[in-house]
């Protein structure tokens, strides 16, 4: 089961988190910031899975971002790193190449795509047009009014 998702820069700012799993609101920055250090600070030749505390991590870079998952230790890794790569193509299809920024601006948008591919911390849809299918659908009807 996916614990958290979470999207920070390389100096370690949360970008965006959705947690899965009852933390209270006083424990998740402490938890972030634990996590963020965890995984920043490890080297590239290094494996993306991490085992730290009672969570699993996978997590994976692009450019300035890092994009963190913690799941419990039954989760398959794999499965779950393909998924981070298969998130970052369907923001990739959406904003046509994704930035920080993008996230920053847009940050409703990039949760409903999460949603759509995750919920209660389990995967439900990876097709890109599906999951695309809701966003899609509010544009249009956001440009009819």
């Amino acid at each position: 089961m996916i614990k958290f998702v979470l999207m920070v820069n390389r100096q370690g700012q949360t970008r965006l988190s959705r947690y899965y799993e009852r933390v209270e609101v006083t424990r998740r920055a402490a938890l972030e910031a634990d996590v963020v250090r965890c995984c920043l600070s490890r080297k590239k030749e290094e494996c993306s899975f991490v085992d730290h505390r009672d969570v699993r991590l996978v997590y994976r870079q692009y450019a300035a971002l890092y994009i963190v998952v913690g799941v419990t230790d039954t989760e398959n890794e794999l499965s779950i790193y393909e998924l981070i790569h298969n998130f970052v193509e369907v923001l990739d299809k959406y904003f046509s190449r994704v930035s920080e920024l993008d996230i920053m601006f847009n940050l409703e948008r990039v949760h409903v795509i999460l949603d759509e591919m995750i919920q209660n911390g389990h995967v439900v849809e990876t097709n890109k047009s599906r999951v695309l299918a809701p966003l899609h659908a509010l544009t249009k009807m956001a440009d009819a009014s």
